[in-house]
């Protein structure tokens, strides 16, 4: 019978281990996050690092076993840039950072989201490329990435993310061609458009406009 509640009872401590280790895990990879952006409207006043875990912060939820699912901080007027921690929070299920004033490159750790359904970076500063890493994200189901600074050839391995269902890289200086296969010949030449290097679609068997040149 002792045996049996000491068992018990290291089962249950190992279990609240591992779940306050994990939320000090992802309370340090938000905490990063708050480190490197500017706050002038105070939205992340409650982001304190001494809680036990990030579930209490206004703008973070969290699931029953107090993993962060959510991240919503579109419309913040936050600046700063992204840090490659976010690619921690391995529950994350919505990235949500749209309208703000974020600069700098997308980083490529994002790619580490697994559960990630939605990645809303639209409407900042972003610059750079777009990051290959992102085909990782095999439950993605909305990609915007619209109305930033973002250069370089859309990556043909976004292509292979099956559940993609709405994509949007407009209003950027994308260049190349944009690709036609897998997931992407659902999408229409407005996921595209006002990138003023980005050629056309790319044509399939045929010499293909990434040949011209204007991506460099």
């Amino acid at each position: 019978m002792i045996f049996h509640l000491v068992a018990i009872f290291l089962i249950l401590t190992e279990d609240l281990f591992v779940v306050t280790a994990n939320a000090n895990s992802e309370g340090d990879a938000l905490y990063a996050l708050r480190r490197a952006v500017k706050d002038p409207n105070n939205v992340l006043r409650s982001w304190d690092p001494t809680l036990v875990d990030p579930c209490t912060w206004f703008h973070v939820t969290c699931d029953d076993h107090n993993r962060v699912t959510r991240l919503d901080l579109g419309h913040a007027k936050l600046s700063g840039r992204l840090v490659p921690e976010l690619g921690r929070l391995q529950h994350l299920q919505f990235l949500e950072l749209y309208k703000n004033e974020l600069v700098g490159p997308i980083p490529k750790e994002l790619g580490n989201l697994k559960n990630l359904v939605s990645l809303g970076l639209y409407h900042n500063n972003l610059t750079g490329s777009i990051p290959s890493t992102l085909s990782n994200l095999s439950n993605l189901k909305f990609l915007r990435l619209n109305s930033n600074k973002l250069t370089g050839r859309i990556p043909r391995e976004l292509t292979k993310l099956a559940d993609l269902k709405i994509l949007d890289l407009s209003n950027n200086d994308l260049c190349g061609t944009f690709p036609t296969s897998g997931s992407f010949s659902k999408f229409s030449e407005q996921s595209f458009k006002n990138n003023p290097r980005l050629e056309g679609p790319e044509l399939m068997g045929f010499v293909r406009y990434d040949n011209g040149g204007r991506c460099k």
